[in-house]
């Protein structure tokens, strides 16, 4: 008798019932967007942490970011790069400080020097693709991307970092976060506009600048002590340690940690080597309780980590360096692989419509399926 061959297409029933059902697993169903139901951001925000791919990054970078914005024993930190401030982005930064959603800032010169220009109520412009970019040298205008600072705006605020230095020569050494202190007390004594520096001023949210030699703010610091050389005064004293240690004691008085980057580069890096520094300090001087990471993170940036640079580092990479709790033991984490100007809008607004309804998360609704 001929043996009949098995085929492997037919299953078993015990087969079928190893298949899971999804709900069996505590996995989470995911929905169609319906925008018959969207009537806030939050709303769109809430509805995209139930979709997939982009749309659900955003909506679970808001549950992050409100998650760590509304734990009191959190440190947070807001770390920012890129063309943020002519891109018209300062504002954004300006409503997380002014709503209590950071603790800290840490960006590049550049970022401050733009949005202090555009406090100081000077205007940034749409570029004309039809202009070349000789063109654009020979009639003062710097072009960023798609957008032009005007170089009669940095000469004029380079006007108003001299005063405000000069009204401070009684300080020994500067830092970073003295010196966005002092610019921020004079857009508030002046009441010259809204913007990071006053806002942060305002809240008592220091601002660092790690890398601030390379920046238009930088640049009229050295020109400044330049000048008191010529005058035969001694020049400016600048310690950036002094960022770095201001910043290492505020880490270490707080519970818990939260970062939020924009970007990434020599911001975010700064922020998060906190950890291995106090690891080190413990370890090397016998200074301190060692080793803090990080338990909640955001990071908004479009750049894969197949390009090998900090900006598209996971967080999941940052473990290794002691920086971050792995997810296996508590941390949250959301990374969002878009353009900033479109997400990070998005994300802030969302998370202030729930704070302003009261509501500690977003309502759901009632989901239907098999269980």
């Amino acid at each position: 008798m001929a043996l009949r061959k098995k085929n492997p297409k037919i299953k078993t029933q015990r087969a079928l019932d190893a298949y899971g059902t999804g709900f069996n697993d505590k996995l989470q169903p995911t929905e169609p967007l319906d925008l018959r139901r969207v009537a806030t951001v939050s709303d769109l925000v809430d509805a995209y942490s139930r979709c997939a791919i982009g749309a659900r990054a955003v909506g679970e970078a808001a549950e992050i970011l409100q998650a760590m914005a509304e734990d009191k024993d959190c440190f947070v930190v807001c770390t920012v790069s890129g063309a943020m401030t002519v891109a018209k982005m300062g504002l954004v930064l300006c409503e997380m400080i002014d709503h209590g959603m950071v603790d800290a800032v840490v960006s590049t010169g550049a970022l401050m020097a733009h949005g202090f220009v555009e406090a100081a109520g000077k205007l940034h412009f749409k570029y004309d693709p039809t202009m070349s970019d000789d063109e654009l040298f020979e009639r003062g205008y710097n072009r960023v991307f798609d957008s032009i600072e005007l170089e009669r705006n940095l000469d004029d605020v380079e006007h108003i970092f001299r005063t405000v230095i000069q009204a401070n020569e009684d300080m020994d050494t500067w830092c970073s976060h003295k010196i966005t202190h002092a610019l921020g007390a004079h857009l508030s004594k002046h009441d010259l506009g809204r913007g990071i520096l006053r806002s942060a001023y305002e809240k008592n949210v220091p601002v660092y600048v790690p890398a601030f030699s390379d920046s238009e703010l930088g640049l009229d610091f050295a020109i400044h002590s330049h000048r008191r050389r010529k005058r035969h005064q001694p020049p400016l004293h600048f310690d950036p340690f002094l960022d770095v240690d201001d910043y290492k004691e505020r880490v270490v008085r707080s519970k818990k940690l939260g970062i939020f980057t924009i970007g990434g580069g020599v911001p975010r890096n700064w922020a998060q080597q906190v950890g291995p520094y106090l690891d080190l300090l413990q370890k090397r001087a016998g200074i301190g309780d060692g080793l803090r990471r990080f338990e909640y993170g955001v990071r908004i940036c479009p750049e894969p980590t197949h390009w090998g640079g900090l900006s598209g580092c996971t967080y999941s990479e940052g473990v290794s360096w002691g920086k971050f709790v792995p997810t296996a033991g508590g941390g949250r984490y959301a990374e969002v692989y878009a353009d900033a100007t479109i997400a990070w809008p998005m994300v802030v607004k969302a998370v202030l419509e729930r704070q302003a309804a009261g509501r500690s998360k977003p309502p759901r609704a009632k989901r239907a399926g098999r269980r």
